[in-house]
């Protein structure tokens, strides 16, 4: 009988190391260490730390309820209003000291590694899509102004948001957050 894949571990071993360190910061040995797995077992499942990458890109997505976006129960600014308010709390939770794991890959690496780009592409396209789909359901239902390009202000919410997680993470504060909501919520997104 062939050994227990650990390739599991390694990918949740991955997504820890990278989003509490960074990218540059957890060596293959510090992820495999935190897996508890020999080095070895690395490249068993994995050709590079680049390859877990794409992958922990991936598993990260997953972990942020993106598919929320796309309840219909819910009326599409309150699933808007929870999705924000879930990534909030869970930097909250962590004591500000993660952000999102696609802004933070984006800016360590982006520039030096084509398939953690096009992974970080990829998946902020997928959420923006999603935001884009959950604003036009908001324009049909009347929540939001007919003028509104839902595809455009998607963008900007996701832009805006990594931009709000940066100004929190550096000031240890839910002021930014408070701003996001406020403007985003309140003004943006209010009734004609």
């Amino acid at each position: 009988m062939g050994r227990k894949s650990m390739r599991e571990e390694i990918v949740a071993a991955g997504l820890d190391q990278f989003h509490s360190r960074g990218y540059h910061a957890a060596a293959v040995k510090d992820i495999t260490d935190a897996a508890g797995v020999p080095k070895g077992s690395f490249y068993n499942h994995f050709g590079s730390k680049e390859d877990l990458a794409v992958v922990v890109l991936e598993r990260y997505g997953e972990s942020r309820r993106l598919q929320d976006l796309a309840d219909t129960g819910v009326p599409p600014l309150d699933r808007l209003r929870a999705h924000f308010t879930f990534l909030r709390d869970d930097v909250i939770r962590h004591g500000y000291g993660r952000g999102c794991l696609y802004g933070n890959f984006g800016a360590e690496i982006a520039d030096h590694i084509d398939a953690v780009r096009d992974a970080v592409g990829g998946s902020l396209d997928a959420w923006t899509a999603l935001v884009a789909a959950t604003l036009t359901e908001a324009q049909r239902t009347g929540a939001v102004r007919a003028g509104l390009d839902p595809a455009t202000t998607a963008g900007f919410l996701v832009n805006a948001w990594e931009g709000t997680l940066i100004r929190a993470r550096t000031d240890r504060s839910p002021a930014a957050f408070d701003n996001f909501f406020t403007t985003v919520f309140d003004t943006l997104l209010s009734p004609a």
